[in-house]
């Protein structure tokens, strides 16, 4: 884990100082900013495999903060985990739709925080493996390992889970996959998101691609339909 570099957001000295001890111990490369302003400051001039990022914050919140990080090229792929005492369920759709891959509630137990990242780190390396096909599907065009989807020629950006998504069902057009069976192979079994985090994502997906692209099959789940 020590090529993996990642950036701790916190307002909370104690918190920051934490976690940094407990990534460096693992052998994390880790750098830290006390707000979300800061954050996008570090952020602009470093490149990061993963942020770990508070909501609740003075200055900038966490949920604008991870809207303005996507809009910075290197963050664009970059895996973006909330850390925050708000467990509400809103509040962790709120994350999802800013464009968030994680979501742990506090207090941290550095243990199970460890492993979580570890696991969102191996999961996106082995989503990354070169064997994987591009696809060409419809008027979509799926390049794997650069992450770019084109829509007759025309780039459109999406954030990683979003394009995770769209490659699982597109690699499978008119297959029809329950709720359960996206979170399990999009998100992984360790990580606690609810199911409406796939209809946010969809929905996303949907205005970005075209209401048609994916359908609702209701009582079962969606798919991928080829325009």
């Amino acid at each position: 884990m020590s090529k993996y570099r990642i950036l701790i957001v916190d307002d909370e000295k104690d918190i920051l100082e934490l976690l940094e001890y407990n990534l460096v111990k693992e052998g994390f490369a880790v750098m830290k900013a006390p707000d979300g302003e800061a954050a996008l400051v570090i952020a602009r001039t470093n490149v990061f495999d993963l942020i770990l990022l508070d909501i609740m914050m003075p200055k900038l919140d966490g949920i604008e903060t991870c809207r303005r990080l996507r809009e910075i090229p290197d963050c664009k792929n970059t895996y973006i985990v909330f850390l925050t005492a708000r467990a509400e369920e809103y509040s962790e759709l709120a994350g999802f739709d800013a464009g968030a891959d994680d979501y742990i509630a506090k207090p941290i137990k550095p243990r199970v925080l460890l492993s979580r990242i570890k696991a969102i780190l191996r999961r996106g390396l082995e989503s990354t493996e070169p064997s994987k096909a591009n696809l060409k599907v419809g008027e979509l065009e799926i390049i794997r390992d650069e992450y770019v989807v084109y829509k007759n020629g025309v780039p459109i950006n999406l954030p990683r889970k979003e394009f995770e998504l769209l490659y699982f069902l597109a690699s499978k057009p008119g297959k029809v996959y329950p709720r359960e069976v996206l979170l399990e192979r999009i998100w992984g079994s360790d990580v606690l998101v609810v199911d409406r985090t796939i209809d946010v994502h969809i929905r996303k997906l949907r205005e970005k691609l075209g209401e048609n692209c994916i359908q609702t099959i209701k009582g079962v789940g969606y798919k991928f339909a080829i325009s």
